[in-house]
């Protein structure tokens, strides 16, 4: 029976995979119908001419080091709004008034436009590390809130149980807690990646840190490079799709990671 559920599973996998493949290879097509129809490269280029562009845009001096860059301060300010949402969630979990105290930060954290943080951060910091803050701030609230939910859903008797028989609180963790929370950490960290990434860059496009990414999408508009636009834009969508796949990975190996990782985001 399990052997004909694992079957099943790799060709519904196979199948997803066929049909993605499908839907990106249509909306090349369609990309490309529409920029042979425009037939001006100033407003938009045809996917052939990207992918031009990309084997060549490696080889501009300062490439890796811009890639580095950005890529290294989104990181850094995700790793944060993680570590800082999970922590504020177990306290205002144990602690409601630590929940109330929060619930007006969060709300206006979700509510205010990145734009405006970035004006603001740009009076407090300096340009260079605004991306690192700006990651921060937006995927603390989805993290908290995810965090906080998994938390508030604990089983209540296995608790009670692990208590009566005495089982120690790391086991607790282990046992309980983390295969119960680890679905809601899993699907916030999926969403709050790509959030991160889209974040982080109109960042630097406002701020305009030096060998930024940001920077690198600015000049293209300035000087109407609509080939580097469209390939820088291709370079950032490859990053996000590459560390969303390396930190929904490596929270998988959570206990509970691997099921349930479709639920809601509060």
């Amino acid at each position: 029976m399990i052997s004909i559920m694992n079957m099943n599973n790799k060709k519904n996998n196979v199948t997803n995979v066929i049909w993605k493949v499908l839907a990106v290879i249509l909306a090349l097509l369609v990309w490309e119908l529409v920029a042979l129809r425009i037939d001006q490269k100033i407003i938009i280029v045809t996917p052939v001419d990207v992918v031009r562009r990309l084997f060549t845009i490696w080889k501009e001096p300062g490439f890796m080091g811009t890639i580095w860059f950005t890529m290294h301060h989104i990181v850094a300010g995700f790793l944060l709004g993680f570590a800082t949402g999970i922590i504020l969630a177990v306290a205002a979990y144990r602690f409601k008034l630590v929940e109330y105290l929060l619930w007006p930060w969060m709300m206006s954290i979700k509510a205010v436009p990145v734009a405006s943080f970035v004006v603001i951060c740009l009076i407090w910091f300096t340009s260079k590390n605004l991306s690192v803050f700006i990651s921060f701030l937006i995927v603390l609230p989805v993290i908290y809130q995810n965090t906080l939910t998994g938390l508030s859903g604990i089983n209540r008797e296995l608790q009670e149980m692990a208590y009566v028989f005495r089982v120690s609180w790391l086991k607790r963790i282990r046992f309980i807690v983390l295969p119960q929370v680890s679905p809601y950490i899993v699907s916030a960290g999926k969403v709050s990646c790509a959030m991160a990434w889209k974040a982080g860059v109109a960042a630097e496009i406002i701020g305009l840190p030096t060998a930024s990414i940001g920077q690198m999408l600015y000049m293209s508009k300035i000087y109407l490079d609509t080939d580097d636009l469209f390939a820088w834009t291709v370079i950032i969508v490859v990053l996000s799709i590459v560390f969303e796949k390396l930190v929904v990975l490596v929270l998988k190996r959570l206990p509970g990671g691997g099921f349930n990782e479709n639920r809601r985001i509060m």
